[in-house]
Formats: structure tokens, C-alpha cells, sequence
């Protein structure tokens, strides 16, 4: 089994500062899609050997952030020989995770989604992420944290259950392409998803992933570019916050 895995990161190196290298050990190629002016995120990519695709296609025909047109670009320079997993930047995947996806015996028909464990700030993460090893107490039971609240499945009153694009599995085999249905980040992954029939919409409960939060934020708060507070120590200041609604500024250097 192969997994190449693709992820948008714009303006949030702060968090792929902590998953990249967690989520590396489980992926065979890993390509990173980022703009030119987030040099941080280029700078982690050269660190870690990762294929960085830098670009201004977020912003095709006056969009703000149009993350589906991101993912396209990354899943085109991937070598599609056989399995492709979407993630977000801000999300970990488990401990054992090779082996889990092994005991699932994938169809490579269907696309796989997973839960996901919120840890909401920095010092939490850092003070509780040595109990995410390992997720099966007593080597069975597949437990959530106390100290990582469950995040929400989505649930569509027509299409039923989706996996969210936080983490989507599937194989290179069927060519999926993300659709481009708003100038946001908003709707693309389901849209994606949906593209399979429920029944081939399939859920790994053998396993959570994490997903780093930098603090408590209404849903979407990110989805038309980063407004969301520095992931990392308090005492270290963010220079300045920075989005894409007035125009294009490069992303601070964090030290």
C-alpha cells in the first residue's frame, strides 16, 4: 500500500511546524501547496524534503481563497499509483496508523473519512500529547481523551453522513478532482465527497486523528484565509495578524 498525501497551507506553517513531522513517518510522498508570499511554509518544506507547489490560483477570478483550486493543483503532481489522502495542515494523524488502515482491508472503491480529537490551544497539545500513544487502552479499546473534545460529524439531511476534508482517503484510481462551487473553503470537500454514493462513504472507527486548534472559534472563521490566532507558546507575540480580505500581505516570520 501507497499513500501520497496533499495538503493546503496558507498561513498556517505555525501549525504544520507540529504535524508535519508526526504525519511524514505514515506517507510514502507528501505535496504541499502553498502562495509565493508564505515563506515560512516553504522554508518548513525545505526543511523536511516536502515538494512545496507555490501559487496564486487561490485568488483565480477575484476569489478570496478558493482552497478546492489548491488541492487540484497538489493532486496533479502527485503520482496517483495508488492511494491519496487529503489533509488539513492543523491535523495529526494517530500512532499506528499504517497498521489500522491495514486491519480496515480498504476498498478502493469508496472514500474514508475518520474522527478527529480538538485540542484547543498550544499548551494543551503540548501537556497532553504524550496519552495519544496509544489510542487502544488495554489493546482494544479505541478511547477518546478526556483532554480532546470529539469533533462533529457532518450529517447531511439529503446526501447523509460525509467525510469532511480534514481527512479524506481515497484511491487514485477513480481520478477525483475537488470541485470548484464557491471562491472559499468552504462546501468543496463535500462536494468532493459526495461524488461517492453514501454506501461507499465509509468511516474508520479503528482510529481517531487530532486537530490542532490555536483557540475557541466559530466554524468558517478560516475558510476565506487565516484570521485565527499565532498556534504556539503565549508568550511569544504574533507580529501582526493577516488574512486575504484587503489584499495580499506576506505571513509574519515566526522566530
Amino acid at each position: 500500500m501507497k499513500i501520497e498525501g496533499v495538503i493546503v497551507c496558507v498561513n498556517y506553517s505555525d501549525f504544520l511546524e507540529y504535524t508535519i513531522a508526526e504525519n511524514l513517518q505514515h506517507l510514502d510522498r507528501l505535496v504541499v501547496v502553498s502562495h509565493p508570499a508564505d515563506k515560512q511554509t516553504g522554508r518548513l518544506c525545505d526543511k523536511y524534503g516536502v515538494d512545496c507547489i507555490k501559487t496564486e490560483v487561490f485568488h483565480d477570478d477575484g476569489d478570496k481563497f478558493n482552497k478546492g483550486r489548491g488541492i487540484n493543483l497538489g493532486l496533479s503532481h502527485l503520482r496517483h499509483d495508488d492511494w491519496i489522502l487529503h489533509l488539513d495542515a492543523d491535523v495529526v494523524l494517530p500512532h499506528r496508523f499504517r497498521h489500522m488502515l491495514k486491519m480496515a482491508k480498504l476498498d478502493k472503491e469508496n472514500i474514508y473519512g475518520c474522527d478527529r480529537l480538538n485540542s484547543i490551544n498550544y499548551e494543551n497539545w503540548m501537556q497532553y500529547k504524550n496519552k495519544t500513544v496509544p489510542q487502544h487502552l488495554w489493546r482494544y479499546m479505541v478511547t477518546p481523551q478526556p483532554e480532546f473534545p470529539l469533533g462533529s460529524r457532518l450529517v447531511h439531511n439529503e446526501y447523509g453522513w460525509v467525510p469532511l476534508g480534514f481527512f479524506q482517503l481515497w484511491s487514485a484510481s477513480k481520478r477525483r478532482q475537488y470541485p470548484i462551487v464557491c471562491g472559499n473553503a468552504e462546501h468543496s470537500d463535500v462536494v468532493h465527497a459526495i461524488q461517492w454514493p453514501r454506501e461507499k462513504r465509509i468511516l474508520l472507527p479503528e482510529f481517531f486523528c487530532y486537530h490542532l486548534e490555536s483557540e475557541v472559534a466559530q466554524m468558517g472563521v478560516n475558510w476565506e484565509g487565516r484570521k485565527t490566532k499565532h498556534f504556539g507558546p503565549s508568550k511569544a507575540p504574533l507580529k501582526e495578524m493577516y488574512s486575504y480580505e484587503n489584499g495580499l500581505k506576506p505571513p509574519p516570520i515566526l522566530k
